[in-house]
């Protein structure tokens, strides 16, 4: 009869179907571009072009922990004896303000000065991740930026949020550096 619903049985077998064909989506961060030859990888510390100290040990170790957390690499801080390399060379290190408050000394007459209030942290690398023995890389990218912000709070403390902001900026410069390189985005 018409304007009736479908019987469970029905209802059932159309649920299972839709559930056997999928949606082809897969779970992101597991690597589907990867030649399941590559077992062990080699990460040297990053070369430093900035002179910001403790950037290439920052940036290197959050790459390495991002690889492992992958959980099919064996990851060394070598070039040597492995199956590829991800050899990076961090180009630029740049803090520009983007933010300004107002501020006055103290003394109602004086005028007030415009100090910056905010502050955008940016990372540039050269990045070629290889099989040993190959000539073409398996990806790499000449200009891989990462960016973050911070605020500036109370006199004395710039320096300490710009350190937390570092650690934030290269744990989540070396997620998505890892996933470009390993999913091919």
């Amino acid at each position: 009869m018409r304007g009736q619903s479908l019987p469970g049985a029905h209802r059932f077998a159309l649920a299972l179907l839709a559930l056997l064909c999928g949606c082809g989506y897969t779970l992101a961060g597991r690597g589907a571009n990867v030649d399941p030859s590559i077992r062990r990888m080699g990460v040297p510390l990053f070369r430093d072009a900035t002179g910001k100290p403790g950037l290439d040990q920052k940036v290197t170790q959050k790459v390495i922990e991002e690889i492992l957390k992958r959980g099919r690499f064996d990851v060394v801080q070598s070039a040597s004896g492995v199956d590829a390399v991800v050899d990076g060379e961090i180009v630029s290190y740049t803090v520009t303000p983007v933010g300004f408050s107002e501020a006055t000394a103290g003394d109602e007459a004086a005028q007030p000065t415009t100090q910056a209030s905010r502050y955008a942290v940016t990372v540039v690398a050269r990045v070629r991740y290889s099989r040993v023995g190959q000539r073409d890389p398996i990806w790499a990218s000449d200009s891989f930026s990462f960016r973050d912000e911070y605020d500036v709070g109370e006199a004395g403390t710039f320096f300490d949020r710009e350190e937390q902001t570092l650690d934030r900026l290269a744990q989540a410069f070396a997620r998505n550096l890892v996933a470009a390189m390993l999913e091919a985005f």
